[in-house]
């Protein structure tokens, strides 16, 4: 797999980015470098920075496969967080997308699995996420639609003692 993401700047200033990986086999990141870019995007958004709209384009599963996966990110706070990951990692390489795209991925599955509430806390200035989660996050495969999987979170995080949640 190449070390880079092929980048080209559409007529509309969309920001195209031609991922050499499926959303299954998005590489692992240390948990500490998926840390560290919350804090970076956290702190990007707090500056009001605002990124370009990005389309990234996934390798197709097989060659046969009639349309590649496509995400895109047109939401300001998911354009904000993608610039912030871009100007610190650089979203040019293998390495900065997958932390791009397990940051994204966490970030979805807070707002949409509700039995995972105890293990973050967000706050005015701050986050507080539980290391098992954060862990999950950073290694975890990710499914078909670039989602951290809830069949296989749920699996990683029931290993935590009673208790260990909150």
């Amino acid at each position: 797999m190449s070390r880079f993401v092929g980048r080209a700047l559409g007529p509309d200033g969309q920001v195209a980015h031609a991922l050499p990986f499926t959303p299954a086999s998005i590489p692992p990141v240390p948990p500490r470098v998926l840390l560290a870019a919350w804090d970076s995007a956290r702190e990007g958004a707090a500056l009001g920075l605002r990124g370009p709209e990005r389309a990234l384009f996934f390798a197709a599963e097989d060659r046969a496969a009639p349309d590649p996966v496509r995400l895109d990110l047109s939401d300001p706070d998911a354009r904000c967080w993608a610039e912030a990951i871009d100007l610190t990692l650089g979203l040019g390489t293998v390495s900065g997308m997958a932390v791009l795209l397990r940051l994204l991925a966490l970030l979805d599955a807070m707002g949409r699995l509700p039995w995972l509430r105890g293990m973050f806390e967000i706050s005015a200035g701050e986050a507080e996420l539980h290391p098992a989660l954060l862990g999950a996050a950073a290694e975890l495969p990710l499914d078909p639609a670039a989602r951290l999987d809830e069949t296989s979170l749920r699996r990683r995080l029931s290993r935590l003692p009673a208790g260990a949640r909150s």
